[in-house]
């Protein structure tokens, strides 16, 4: 049972810990959203999925995100206890290392379960719906961004498309207008027109790439400043259609696939992002037992002194971690050792210092 004293460091940091991450969570936002902008800008993605593309991205950086709000939490929760002497008058009251540890330690193991299921599972699946919601787009026009009877620039193609009917999936259309520029080898402009009674969408059979198929119709290709123009009639003709990504990256694959399936495939990009789903937990106490001996402070210290050299250590641990998955992605190492090995390094150094704040120091001998 917890007592009086457990309950107090609980509420106390776990409100420090949710302030923390709601503000690491708003800036996150803010950045993710200028990207999935920037892509909508670009083409990459269809307005229509933009919002649930920024969720489910959000989602994929919570592994991160949790462990860093938790560490500033701490640090900063338990340094306003040092600055305001509530710890020097708990210890003198009686309160040894153990009094902070009990509820340090039921604080990591809800963050360390927390970080571990978004991390082994939700962060996954929110990777796998991500790519779903861009194969939808690229299977219907309606995620794309048309609507009948409204003229839609295409994207990357420099172009617009009118329909004035639509089915209700986005395959079928109904009489089609289709308006493209393109510039030439020696430099002149051409525009191109086409008209139909008529379209369907479809996919290659890889599922990359998407055109559209306009039947019953004329084609007219109008060179810009010539009098040259050709009219061709037609039964049937295809436009290709730019794919929508899911990133300007070529991202991992391995990214989107179940924990479980990792097992199973023995490439370095499985092995890799297998290793930092795992120690995602990990890196979860390691971080909290360390903002314990960092968080300590005097009451004339500065606030934000420690606060720096903490978020440096935090940067340096995780890009040790960085480094080490990209040598097993690379295919150097094949295993995750060096990422425990790491991680039980900085935690034994973390409870050393710890330790030594609470060792009674020798009384010194006075000279006769």
């Amino acid at each position: 049972m917890l007592s009086i004293l457990d309950r107090y460091f609980l509420r106390e940091l776990g409100q420090t810990v949710v302030a923390t991450a709601v503000v690491l969570l708003t800036i996150m936002a803010g950045t993710t959203f200028a990207q999935v902008l920037k892509q909508v800008a670009n083409g990459s993605f269809p307005a229509s999925v933009m919002f649930q593309v920024l969720g489910l991205q959000m989602i994929e950086g919570l592994p991160t995100l949790l462990p860093l709000s938790a560490f500033l939490g701490v640090l900063y929760g338990l340094g306003r206890m040092y600055r305001e002497s509530e710890m020097h008058v708990l210890a003198s009251s009686g309160m040894d290392a153990r009094g902070l540890l009990r509820p340090m330690a039921l604080l990591a193991l809800v963050l360390a379960v927390l970080v571990g299921v978004v991390s082994l599972w939700l962060g996954p699946w929110a990777s796998r719906t991500s790519d779903d919601l861009v194969a939808a787009a690229n299977r219907s026009v309606i995620a794309a961004g048309l609507d009948a009877g409204r003229f839609t620039e295409l994207s990357g193609k420099g172009g617009i498309i009118f329909v004035d009917t639509l089915s209700r999936d986005g395959s079928v259309l109904g009489n089609t207008f289709i308006a493209t520029e393109r510039v030439n080898k020696d430099g002149s402009r051409q525009l191109k027109l086409i008209t139909g009674k008529h379209g369907r969408m479809y996919q290659e059979s890889n599922g990359e790439d998407r055109f559209l198929a306009i039947y019953d119709g004329w084609q007219y290709e109008v060179p810009l400043g010539a009098d040259n123009w050709r009219k061709m009639q037609y039964e049937r003709n295809d436009s290709s259609l730019s794919n929508v990504q899911s990133n300007d990256n070529t991202e991992d694959p391995a990214a989107g696939l179940d924990t479980l399936a990792l097992l199973h495939i023995d490439t370095a990009d499985a092995r890799a992002e297998f290793a930092w789903r795992t120690i995602a937990p990990v890196m979860s106490l390691v971080l909290l037992m360390l903002a314990l001996p960092l968080s300590r402070q005097s009451p004339r210290e500065p606030r934000f002194g420690r606060l720096l050299l903490a978020v440096l250590g935090f940067y340096m641990y995780f890009l040790l971690l960085e480094l080490c998955r990209a040598q097993i992605a690379k295919g150097h190492w094949h295993h995750s050792t060096p990422m425990w090995l790491l991680s039980v390094l900085v935690f034994a150094l973390a409870a050393w210092m710890f330790r030594s704040h609470y060792v009674a120091r020798k009384p010194r001998k006075v000279a006769a």
